[in-house]
């Protein structure tokens, strides 16, 4: 059975970085949304004399947000058709909430809910300062806007997205990501990806 496997959660949490260790142990397709769109994004935002970097203006949100999300899915449809696991890497915190979403990526592929196996890992931490810390040292320069905005990201820390796919609670892991990411917790991912 194909395995798509959401990695979700706030910005700094370390959703690339668990998605990537887990990636270690099994094959997936990697699409991680800011890789996908990106680029094109801030080009646009560019053009109409934004900051590339900002991702929670009006401008993006009507305009680009959904657009990254669309061609991230869009990626996930073909190689999920062409048999490939997939690694979903980003909030999805609307496409989460939307009971559909999930059950039209899996027909576009042309697949049933019987040969896709669907898990979703929230990745959250406790530890603000920690958070913050892993924005710095990534030094990717959309993170510019958040840490001058940082007040704004506070609340969010330990977010979890409202979840209204069709999935039994078994498919969601809420994953702690403070500390260090050893071996053990990579495990306890793996195990939750393939029962």
């Amino acid at each position: 059975m194909q395995k798509l496997v959401f990695f979700a959660g706030v910005a700094g949490t370390g959703k690339t970085t668990v998605a990537r260790k887990l990636s270690d142990k099994m094959p997936a397709a990697f699409l991680d949304r800011d890789t996908i769109g990106g680029r094109f994004v801030e080009a646009i935002l560019e053009m109409k004399g934004l900051d590339k970097n900002d991702r929670d203006s009006q401008f993006y949100k009507d305009n680009l947000r959904d657009l990254e999300y669309d061609a991230t899915r869009d990626v996930c449809v073909e190689n999920l058709a062409a048999g490939q696991n997939v690694f979903m890497i980003s909030p999805f915190t609307a496409e989460l909430k939307n009971r559909e979403w999930i059950e039209e990526v899996i027909a576009d592929a042309g697949l049933s809910r019987e040969q896709v196996d669907v898990k979703v890992a929230v990745i959250t931490l406790q530890d603000m300062e920690l958070q913050k810390e892993r924005i710095v040292e990534r030094r990717t320069e959309r993170d510019k806007w958040k840490l001058e905005h940082w007040s704004d990201f506070q609340k969010r820390v330990d977010f979890v997205p409202e979840i209204n796919w069709d999935i039994p609670a078994s498919s969601i892991l809420i994953f702690d990501n403070s500390g260090e990411l050893t071996e053990e917790k990579v495990e306890v991912l793996y195990r939750f990806v393939n029962e």
